[in-house]
């Protein structure tokens, strides 16, 4: 039953992140913004939906670690994982924003997390109220001064929709990714917890990974069509998404505490490294272009995170 909820989720995965992108493009059209604007805002938010009802739902059932463990595990999966395989299916052109907005904004809020939670281990209201606010000044900022900045890769293949199918395409997509979600969350962990593995490893490596799915099907779509600002925006504001709006709200909801000290000592580092690791990597060897290299490089990373994480 729980192998049949996986397969079940991953189908709805795909269809949505079709669906979404569908959306995002003809948004972006219609609002004459930026693709790569619109990854890192609608596509970002659409596929972090699932994130935040695990993570609000795991903190007021008295789960704290799999809200956190699923943020952190989920930031790492995004660029090990997704970023991984994303550009060892084909190289990838990096704008100027990425080093001028996008990774400074990613690091600063990776940066704010560390410094809630590795003194007094646990996120409370106005810690979250802080992470929320950076949000919203940053998504302001997107859409008032890198509107202009960005430029878009491929405007000649571009088709303009209607409205009513911009809508319905957004519908269609965020709620495509939030079931598939929740099945293959569910069916996951039931396989997890069926082998006795404790919350905050289900949270880190399966949970994570079942969150960042929608993540993977997005970008792997939008590779196939050729909408790569879209796939590498949708990630970092993924990231972005996750610490400031997914924990901020959660906290806010409730004081999200760390149980399991591996949190702080194993995963969170992780996180910070491999978060900074992408800026070394878009310029070295060529600047401002990952390639199927640097893929490999992120999946070996991310394969050791999780060997680290489920043998330690």
């Amino acid at each position: 039953m729980n192998l049949v909820l996986v397969i079940a989720g991953l189908v709805l995965l795909i269809f949505g992140g079709d669906w979404l992108l569908k959306a995002a493009v003809g948004l972006s059209l219609k609002l004459n913004i930026p693709k790569i604007v619109i990854g890192m805002t609608v596509v970002s938010f659409a596929t972090s939906a699932p994130e935040l009802i695990v993570s609000v739902k795991s903190a007021l059932d008295g789960f704290p670690d799999l809200a956190l463990g699923n943020v952190i595990g989920s930031n790492i999966a995004n660029l090990g994982l997704v970023l991984g395989i994303t550009v060892c299916l084909g190289s990838m052109d990096i704008q100027k924003s990425f080093y001028k907005t996008d990774w400074p904004v990613m690091m600063i809020a990776s940066v704010l997390l560390y410094v809630f939670i590795a003194y007094d281990e646990v996120i409370v209201f106005y810690e979250g109220a802080i992470l929320f606010s950076f949000l919203i000044i940053f998504l302001v900022y997107l859409l008032k001064f890198q509107k202009k900045a960005v430029v878009d890769e491929m405007p000649e293949d571009d088709v303009e929709l209607p409205l009513y199918k911009v809508v319905m395409f957004l519908a269609l997509g965020g709620v495509a990714l939030w079931g598939g979600s929740e099945l293959l969350i569910n069916g996951a962990v039931g396989m997890a917890q069926h082998f006795g593995i404790s919350e905050r490893i289900i949270g880190v490596t399966v949970v994570s990974i079942g969150t960042s799915i929608p993540e993977l099907a997005a970008s792997i779509i939008a590779v196939m069509k050729k909408e790569k600002a879209i796939s590498l925006g949708n990630l970092i504001g993924s990231n972005v998404f996750n610490i400031l709006a997914v924990l901020g709200i959660t906290s806010m909801i409730t004081p999200v505490s760390v149980m399991d000290k591996g949190l702080l000592t194993n995963d969170l580092y992780w996180m910070l490294g491999i978060s900074f690791l992408i800026l070394p990597l878009v310029f070295f060897p060529k600047k401002l272009r990952l390639n199927w290299k640097d893929g490999i490089v992120l999946l070996g990373l991310y394969i050791a995170f999780v060997y680290v994480t489920v043998f330690n």
